[in-house]
Parts: structure tokens; C-alpha cells; sequence
């Protein structure tokens, strides 16, 4: 009896070793003739495989949208086939890229399911890190979502406590039935619910929930399958035979109507499994040998392992050694025919084949984004690197360009300066004139007038322009003191256009004095008889007409007049008076206009014509 176990074990041993070459075998044969009935079978489109070649495509286009999608789409392939430990690890690929996609609801929604074939598989505290991650990544999602996945964080945290988990568990029963399209998160509330009732040994309460699962599943027949099938392992542990087996000769019953082959086959070893415990053997091998048969026909080779696997035990434990060697002899002739007819076996060497490429376009992908991390480094380094030096050299430029503008200011006020020493020459030599003819009350008055004019345009001497009404205010003054030097000389006038508003118009400092000083001196005072002098201030086009009017001798004869020091004088005040003007315009852009004009005969005389845009702000 010994001898003849090892025979069996090890002949049963090597039958599905050689399951594992053969399937190698098969992408070879695709090129041999062959039947139309193996072809057909071979053809067919597994699940697993077409889904893994939409993972293949993705990662060949390196869309990350496209990978993260298709890895959640795999790894629900295998979690439908109860494959979790594959199915957790394309999960996991897929929250890795809703993570660099920075796609917080996916990553939640990944991560939820991430969890539940966790705990599935009793990794009880990568679970409670994955509901937690589901609930911190909801970004759009009500705050009920949120609650749902910190309870069932709660749940497995508190797994040595029945009566706990039982309250949190009814708690998101109570937050799912309040969302819309929660159906499937329900029946595994109601599955979990039914777990806890067992753990209880409250048996009634569990059948309720699992019926309860089914209402959650009524479009969704293989769950409706699983959760029947679980209330009649309910019936069988509580010594419920008969309901069990109604159960079971219900679903095969169906499935026979429907031509369900793997249902059948399912249904068949679960009664067989039932009869062994009523010790109804005949019963029991005749459900074995029928799912024996059907698993044969089916090409479904996991089936025939465990009904094979259940018949071989049962004869060795009776000694019939005959019956063993029959079925041997059936399957060995059968093998060949199994193997090409079971398309899961071709899927699954199909799919390590594509898994092997998957694993290295992942590898290639790596690399490629490392790559590209390294290379946007260095590009974010270079362009900072240049924004830095952009913005040095604006501030490198900012600041010439701050110096320059305030030496054109210093230039500008050294300018207006050069000005007065000639202004207070002048004044001075006239308060001389009036001491040496004894002229005291008019050199009084000239020093009391001279003094306010000279305070006024202290007060102003910092500024590149002053308002119409100061500007206007100065000139009178002016005139009123050359006009007590000179009084037989020139009489004077000042207009005004009366829609200049004089306190919010502005006009350049000191411009207008010197050419009224050059009228005065160096035209009207060589007069024989007595000259006029006017300041007219216009408007005219949105700009301010500045005019000095006199009836002197004209340019021509004053400077045949003129000593070689007064002319290089009137020069040097006319090129100081073009130079401030340039300075201005360049550093307020203001278009300032200067014009000198002599009249023409019979006319003497000169006109001077500064013209400026009408300026309300500095």
C-alpha cells in the first residue's frame, strides 16, 4: 500500500509539472495545423491578457493618464479571478501614478479598493494606512465619504472588538444608504456585517445580511452566486444539511438551464462535499465523477485537480486501487485535450509574456523620468540661473540709469544756478547806482523788493517746475525792480489766458526770467526813447505758448553795441538756457520748444517763443 501511494503521488505530481511546459508549447503549436476545435479555443481573447496589452500600449506612449487607468482595469481583472496578491500590486502601481498625476480623488478612490483586497488578505495595518490615505485624498467628495473610509480605518483598528466593528459597520451602512450609487460598498458592508454575526455564532442574523448583500447585488449575478453560496456553508456549519443542499441543487439547476459549465462543476463538488459529511458516499463520488466529467469537457483544469484530487483520496482511503488506476488511465488519455482546451491556462502564459514586457517598458519608464527629472532640473537651474542674471542686470540698468537721471538733476539745478550770480550782480550794481545819486528811499525800496524776490525764488531753487501762479508771481516782481532801474527806459505788461487754472498748471523754473533779462539789457535799454515789454501766457492745441515780446534794438545792432565780455555772456546764457531745456525734455519728456526770434524791417526788436505741453503733475 505504501509503494502503490508513492506511485500515485508521485505520478499525480508530475502530471501538473508538466502542465507548466506544456503551456510554452502552445504559442509553438500556433503555427502547426490543427484542429478547427483547437484553433477556436486557442483564438479566444483572454481578460487578463487584453487588458495587460492595454498596459503594454500606454506605457509604449508613455501616457501616465493612460498607464494609471489601465493598471486600475488590470488589477480589477484579477480581483474579479480572486487573484489578490496581483491585483494589490497593480493597484499599487496605480495610486504610484494618480500620484505623480496629482489626481487626489483617483488616488482616493485606488487606495479604497487598495484597502479592501488588503484586508482580504489580512494585512490588517497596510489596510488602515490605505482607507486613511482614501480619506485625507477626497478632494470633491462629500464629507460623508470621508467619514466612511476613517470607520472602516476604525473597524480594523478595533478587530479584537466584535461589538465594535458591529457598531461602526452599521454606522456606514447608515452614511452608504444616504449616497447615491453605493450599491457594491453596501453588499460589502452587509458581507462584513454577516462576518461578524458568524464570529457571534449568531447564524440567523448572518443569513439576514447576506441576503441582505444580495438585494445590493441583484445586477451582478456572480455575486449573487458567492453570497448563496456562503449562506448554504452557513446551513452546512450549523448542521443545516437539507437547507444547504436545496440551495446548492437550486444554483446547479440554474446553471444547467442557463448551460453553465463551471457552475455546475462548482455546485456538484459543493454537494459532493456535503454527502461526505452525511457519510452518503454514493452520493458524493457520483456528484464527484459528474464534475470530474464536466471539468474534462470544459477544458477548466483547476476543477479536475480538485475533483480528481477528492476522488484519488477517497479511493486510497478505501483501497481501491483499481478505481485509482482507471481514472489515471482516463486522465492521461484526456491530458493533451485538457491542456489545449483551457483557455486560462493559454491567458495565463499569454500574460507572463506580457508581464515580462510590462516589467521592462516600467524599467525604460524609469529611466526616461529619472531622465527627464534631471533634465528639468537643470533646465528650472538654467532658467532661474537667467531670470537671476535678467534681474541683475535690470537692476544693474535701474541703477545707471537712477544715477544718470540724478546727475541730469545736479546738471539741471547747477544750470539753473549759473543764473543768479548775474541776476545779483546786476541787482547789486543797481543799489549802488541809486546810493552814489543819493537816491536813498529808492535804494531802500529796491533792497526791500529785492530781498522778497530773492527769497521767493530760494524757496523754489530745488524745483524743475514751479506752478503758473509762482511763475507769474516772480516775473512781476522781476519786472517791478529792472522797471525802478529803468523806468524811462521800458513800461511792461503780463497776460495772462484766463483758462489757465494757475494753481494746478505748472511751468519750468526759472526759463522765462533770463530772456526777459536779455530784453531788458541787451535791447530795450539802448533805446532812445522809451521801449515796451510783454509776457503773454496762451493756450493754444493743449499746449502753453510762453511769448516775450519787446521793441529793443534787435539782435543785430545790440551786438555791434556789445563789449567781447557781454557778448561771450549772452552766448553762454543762451546755451545754458538750450541745455536746460534739453535736460528737462529728456528727463520729463515734456517736448519743451524754445525759438528766438528777431523782428524784420521796419520792425525792431526780438520775440521769444517757448512752448510746452500744459503739465497738471509731476
Amino acid at each position: 500500500m505504501r509503494i502503490e501511494t508513492i506511485f500515485f503521488k508521485s505520478v499525480f505530481a508530475l502530471l501538473f509539472l508538466l502542465a507548466s511546459p506544456l503551456y510554452g508549447q502552445l504559442e509553438e503549436q500556433k503555427e502547426q495545423p490543427i484542429t478547427k476545435k483547437k484553433s477556436e479555443k486557442i483564438t479566444k481573447k483572454p481578460q487578463v491578457s487584453s487588458s495587460a496589452k492595454e498596459v503594454v500600449k500606454s506605457l509604449e506612449l508613455n501616457d501616465e493618464e493612460a498607464i494609471a487607468k489601465n493598471y486600475e482595469i488590470l488589477a480589477q481583472k484579477f480581483i474579479d479571478k480572486e487573484e489578490l496578491t496581483k491585483g494589490e500590486e497593480y493597484l499599487k502601481k496605480a495610486v504610484a501614478s494618480y500620484t505623480k498625476l496629482k489626481r487626489p480623488d483617483d488616488i482616493a478612490r485606488v487606495s479604497r479598493t487598495l484597502a479592501k483586497v488588503q484586508e482580504k488578505q489580512n494585512k490588517t495595518m497596510e489596510a488602515i494606512s490605505n482607507y486613511e490615505k482614501a480619506s485625507y485624498n477626497i478632494s470633491n467628495s462629500s464629507e460623508q465619504e470621508m467619514k466612511i473610509n476613517n470607520l472602516d480605518a476604525g473597524r480594523l483598528k478595533n478587530s479584537n472588538n466584535k461589538d465594535i466593528q458591529y457598531d461602526i459597520i452599521n454606522s456606514n451602512i447608515e452614511l452608504l444608504q444616504k449616497e447615491d450609487n453605493k450599491t457594491e460598498e453596501l453588499k460589502d458592508a452587509f458581507v462584513q456585517k454577516a462576518e461578524i454575526n458568524k464570529d457571534k455564532n449568531d447564524y440567523k442574523a448572518a443569513i439576514e445580511s447576506y441576503n441582505q448583500a444580495i438585494e445590493y447585488s441583484k445586477d451582478k449575478p456572480e455575486a449573487v452566486l458567492k453570497l448563496k453560496n456562503e449562506i448554504a456553508e452557513v446551513y452546512s456549519s450549523t448542521n443545516q444539511f437539507d437547507k444547504a443542499i436545496a440551495i446548492h441543487k437550486n444554483l446547479l439547476d440554474g446553471a444547467m438551464k442557463s448551460n453553465n459549465i463551471n457552475l455546475q462543476i462548482s455546485q456538484l463538488q459543493n454537494l459532493a462535499a456535503i454527502y461526505f459529511q452525511l457519510k452518503n458516499t454514493d452520493l458524493a463520488i457520483s456528484n464527484l465523477k459528474k464534475a470530474y466529467q464536466l471539468a474534462l469537457q470544459k477544458g477548466n483544469t483547476k476543477a479536475v485537480k480538485e475533483s480528481l484530487s477528492s476522488l484519488l483520496n477517497y479511493y486510497k482511503r478505501i483501497g481501491n486501487t483499481k478505481e485509482s488506476i482507471s481514472l489515471y488511465d482516463e486522465f492521461f488519455k484526456k491530458f493533451e485535450h485538457l491542456i489545449h482546451s483551457d483557455s486560462t491556462l493559454i491567458d495565463i502564459n499569454t500574460f507572463q509574456v506580457i508581464e515580462g514586457k510590462i516589467k521592462q517598458l516600467e524599467k525604460e519608464k524609469k529611466l526616461k523620468d529619472r531622465l527627464i527629472s534631471k533634465t528639468n532640473t537643470f533646465n528650472y537651474f538654467l532658467i532661474g540661473s537667467l531670470i537671476l542674471l535678467l534681474l541683475l542686470i535690470g537692476f544693474i540698468i535701474k541703477t545707471l540709469f537712477s544715477i544718470q537721471t540724478k546727475n541730469k538733476k545736479i546738471a539741471l539745478q547747477s544750470l539753473r544756478r549759473e543764473m543768479n550770480p548775474h541776476f545779483i550782480f546786476n541787482s547789486l550794481n543797481s543799489v549802488n547806482q541809486f546810493i552814489s545819486q543819493n537816491k536813498e528811499l529808492e535804494a531802500n525800496k529796491y533792497l526791500t523788493s529785492y530781498s522778497n524776490l530773492m527769497r521767493n525764488m530760494m524757496e523754489n531753487s530745488s524745483k524743475d517746475f514751479i506752478p503758473l501762479g509762482s511763475e507769474i508771481e516772480l516775473m512781476q516782481k522781476y519786472l517791478d525792480l529792472e522797471h525802478m532801474r529803468f523806468a524811462d527806459k521800458f513800461d511792461f505788461s503780463i497776460s495772462v489766458d484766463e483758462n489757465l487754472d494757475q494753481e494746478t498748471t505748472f511751468v519750468p523754473n526759472m526759463l522765462i526770467q533770463p530772456n526777459l533779462e536779455n530784453a531788458i539789457w541787451h535791447g530795450l535799454r539802448y533805446l532812445d526813447g522809451k521801449g515796451f515789454l510783454s509776457l503773454t501766457f496762451s493756450m493754444s492745441n493743449n499746449h502753453i505758448v510762453v511769448l516775450i515780446e519787446d521793441n529793443g534794438i534787435g539782435i543785430k545792432k545790440s551786438n555791434e553795441l556789445k563789449t567781447q565780455n557781454q557778448k561771450i555772456h549772452e552766448s553762454l546764457g543762451l546755451k545754458n538756457t538750450q541745455a536746460r531745456i534739453e535736460l528737462l525734455n529728456d528727463l520729463y519728456k515734456k517736448h519743451i520748444s524754445f525759438q528766438l526770434i528777431e523782428k524784420q524791417h521796419p520792425e525792431t526788436g526780438t520775440i521769444v517763443k517757448i512752448e510746452f505741453p500744459i503739465i497738471d503733475k509731476i
